[in-house]
């Protein structure tokens, strides 16, 4: 009979097991056509920023498709079964981010990987970017919102516990990434805004004490190069100074792709990872930017759209932090990179070259598809908590 019921209803009412084989999939259509276009996007532009180098674009592909399969594999997985292994899965994450102090590997300066047999090196704290907002979803979605001062509290430890534990890596970058996720969780749950603006002033008050006694040597020369990149043209400004002389030279349609001249001519490093964006901007000029913008403006409002619509507390706040999470990569980047903010080594979402960072970004929209195709099958009931 329910099978019957299905049938009569309209088309918009029907759940996801009814809408033929791609629903059957669980996987949402509008994200993947949207993520697909923004891989094929920054294919297209790391075959120029890389020197015309196949095998990076190879090897980007490969990652890619490693996404993808997680991608589709979280997919299928229903939100109560992420519920009910969030507190695991953060527990685990935070261990390993330990081990990764006591006996983790060291590369370049920066104590960030564990070795792992069978596996090779392994980052932990790519796993925190989705288990810190996912536990932070789970503690609130049974307390009364907004929360309470006691809920406020222990949610910024929830979420300032692994940043700090990475920050001693030291990867500051990732660690505000991560402190941000939770903190927009904490945010969605209804914080007030006095106490918004209180964090606010006392962030203002900390952030010279931060600068002096928290922040390592190079650390305190990216602030000071983001302040004042021209005192050292040559040497630490270089990267930002390089930076902005290709974005502003790119015009309104650029110079033509695989015509760039600051890339090309390795006067911009890390061309292909970290600056990507800068030789979009020389190549592509003003409407290069405004697509790949319209692009990712595509799939963050698709993504709060699936958060919207979820049917409990634990679905919306995750969904919604991580989406946000995606925006603040790609604000970061774009910022960075234009000298709006210091430099702090985050990657232009699915554009940058990359590694692991791929798979989370990917794994993460992978449970969205999960909490939007997951949701029950009768009309009407997708309001209730």
């Amino acid at each position: 009979m329910q099978r019957e019921y299905l049938r009569q209803l309209p088309s918009h009412q029907r759940g996801p097991m009814t809408r033929g084989f791609a629903w059957k999939l669980h996987i949402d259509p509008p994200l993947l056509i949207g993520l697909l276009l923004i891989m094929g996007f920054g294919l297209f532009i790391l075959y120029s920023a890389s020197g015309e180098h196949a095998d990076t674009l190879a090897r980007q592909g490969f990652r890619f498709g490693a996404g993808f399969a997680a991608m589709f594999v979280l997919a299928q997985i229903p939100p109560r079964t992420y519920r009910f292994w969030t507190p695991v899965v953060f527990a685990i994450g935070l261990v390993m981010l330990i081990l990764v102090l006591l006996v983790g590997t060291e590369a370049k300066g920066a104590q960030r990987w564990l070795s792992l047999p069978g596996i090779g090196r392994f980052q932990p704290s790519e796993i925190m970017k989705i288990a810190c907002p996912a536990m932070m979803a789970w503690y609130f979605r049974e307390r009364a919102l907004p929360p309470k001062l006691k809920d406020i509290a222990a949610g910024l430890l929830i979420a300032l516990l692994p940043a700090l534990l990475i920050g001693k890596q030291p990867d500051l970058g990732t660690a505000l990434l991560i402190a941000a996720a939770g903190l927009l969780a904490l945010f969605m749950a209804g914080l007030s805004w006095r106490i918004i603006l209180l964090a606010v002033i006392i962030a203002a008050v900390a952030a010279p004490l931060m600068y002096n006694f928290v922040l390592h040597d190079y650390q305190r020369n990216r602030v000071d190069t983001f302040l004042n990149p021209e005192a050292d043209p040559l040497g630490t400004g270089w990267n930002i100074i390089q930076s902005k002389t290709a974005i502003g030279s790119g015009g309104l349609d650029g110079k033509g792709w695989l015509n760039g001249t600051q890339s090309r001519l390795d006067f911009l490093p890390e061309s292909h990872t970290d600056f990507i964006f800068a030789v979009l901007a020389e190549e592509l000029g003003l409407l290069g930017i405004l697509a790949l913008l319209g692009l990712y403006l595509f799939i963050i409002g698709r993504g709060l759209w699936i958060s919207l619509q979820a049917q409990d507390v634990y679905s919306r706040l995750l969904g919604g932090s991580l989406t946000l999470t995606f925006f603040i990569y790609v604000f970061v980047n774009i910022g960075m990179v234009s000298g709006l903010l210091p430099v702090v080594g985050v990657p232009l979402p699915l554009v940058s070259y990359g590694g692991t960072s791929i798979v989370t970004l990917l794994a993460s929209f992978g449970i969205l598809m999960s909490i939007q195709t997951h949701r029950r099958l009768i009309a009407g009931t997708s309001s209730g908590i």
